[in-house]
């Protein structure tokens, strides 16, 4: 009787830690976001932007699509003068957990930094940050679409 009473804790125990582990997934609560122009876009994702280029000194600003990627959305905004990237933000990326807080923190300003080397969206992508480069590249296409560039 015993063991009996022993291993049935001990699966009680198993099963409410296994029950009460919170995954990236299950543990980001949906945030609103700006997403420009008076609009606005749900997910987990933030409008805090740790990357930002150059000092544009002026210029023009375009904002490219909201990319979804499987981990949250990206958006990329460009600022162009005198037909040059000038300067690169992102005003949304996946920030859902501190895995992604700490991907991003790498890989974004590595993106931002061969943008405007490249001055395209001819860009390597970021080992470790596949999923945020391609959602990157994808939203800076469609800002460079929308200036006229590349």
């Amino acid at each position: 009787m015993r063991r009996i009473t022993l291993w049935l804790l001990s699966t009680l125990a198993g099963l409410v830690l296994l029950f009460s582990y919170r995954t990236s997934l299950g543990s980001a609560a949906p945030a609103t976001t700006t997403a420009g122009a008076g609009g606005t876009t749900s997910g987990t994702t933030t409008t805090t932007d740790p990357t930002t280029g150059a000092a544009a000194g002026g210029g023009t600003t375009y904002q490219g699509s909201v990319a979804a990627t499987r981990w949250g959305d990206v958006q990329v905004t460009i600022t162009v003068a005198d037909g040059k990237i000038t300067a690169v933000s992102v005003p949304v990326y996946p920030n859902g957990n501190g895995k992604d807080r700490q991907i991003n923190a790498r890989a974004l300003p590595i993106l931002t930094q061969e943008t405007i080397a490249a001055q395209s969206a001819d860009i390597d992508t970021v080992s470790g940050a596949t999923v945020t480069s391609d959602g990157y590249k994808e939203s800076l296409q469609a800002a460079l679409d929308a200036a006229h560039l590349n």
